[in-house]
C-alpha cells in the first residue's frame, strides 16, 4: 500500500533558487529527492509556497498561512505523514515576532493538525515530521527584510525542538548538517537539497521501521 508523505513548507521547500529565483527542477529539489530515496510504495506531495508562514497573512500575497492553507490537503489526500518545514517567513523585521511567538505558531498548527482528526477525519492521524528552519546568513539582498533574524534562528531551532517533544512529533535539526554560506543566505543550494533529502528519507524509514 503506498504510503502519502505531505511536504508542507515555504520557498525552500517548494525549491526556490537562490541565483535565479526559479524552481530548481524534480532532479534537485529535497522533495522530489525524498521521493527516489524512499522508492516505490512512496508517494511524496510537494506542498512548498513562497512567503508562507505560521504565524501572520503576508500583505497582497493571498492566503498562505499555514493553519489556513493546511485543510485542503488534509482533505484530498490520506496521509501517512505530514512534513512541516516552516519558520523561516516569520522572522522577517515587518512581523516583529520572538522565537517564542512563532514556536506558538508551529504549536497551533500540529493542534489544528489533531483537531482535524479527532473530529472531522475518519481516517488515521499521519506522522507528523517538524523540520528546524536553517540559520539565516543576512546577506545585502535581504538586509532589510531579515534585520535580526540570524539570531533569532538559532533561538527558533531550541523552540521547535521544544515543540515536537511536547506533541511527540519527530523531529530534524536542519543546522545540524546545513550550513548556508553561499548564495543569498536564505534558500538552500543543489548539495543542501541533495543532503535534506537523504536525511529525511532515513527519518522516515525509521520511524516506519520503530512501528
Amino acid at each position: 500500500m503506498i504510503k502519502n508523505i505531505l511536504c508542507f513548507g515555504d520557498s525552500n521547500t517548494w525549491g526556490l533558487n537562490p541565483e535565479t529565483g526559479k524552481r530548481l527542477d524534480e532532479n534537485t529539489r529535497w522533495t522530489s529527492l525524498l521521493n527516489k530515496n524512499l522508492g516505490c510504495g512512496f508517494n511524496v506531495i510537494e506542498a512548498g509556497q513562497p512567503n508562507r508562514t505560521l504565524v501572520h497573512n503576508p500583505p497582497f500575497d493571498g492566503v498562505l498561512n499555514g493553519v489556513s492553507y493546511l485543510k485542503p490537503y488534509l482533505d484530498k489526500h490520506d496521509l501517512d505523514f505530514i512534513i512541516i518545514a516552516l519558520g523561516t517567513n516569520d522572522l522577517k523585521k515587518r512581523f516583529n515576532l520572538t522565537p517564542t511567538l512563532i514556536a506558538d505558531g508551529l504549536n497551533d498548527l500540529i493542534n489544528s493538525i489533531h483537531i482535524y482528526y479527532q473530529q472531522g477525519s475518519t481516517l488515521k492521524s499521519p506522522k507528523i515530521i517538524i523540520a528546524s528552519p536553517p540559520r539565516i546568513r543576512i546577506t545585502e539582498q535581504y538586509s532589510r527584510i531579515y534585520e535580526e533574524a540570524d539570531t533569532k534562528a538559532t533561538e527558533l531551532s531550541s523552540a521547535f525542538k521544544s515543540v515536537a517533544a511536547n506533541n511527540k512529533c519527530a523531529f530534524i535539526d536542519f543546522n545540524s548538517f546545513i550550513n548556508i554560506t553561499d548564495g543569498d543566505g536564505i534558500h538552500f543550494d543543489d548539495i543542501q537539497h541533495l543532503a535534506i533529502g537523504f536525511k529525511i528519507a532515513q527519518l522516515v524509514q525509521n520511524s516506519l521501521n520503530n512501528c
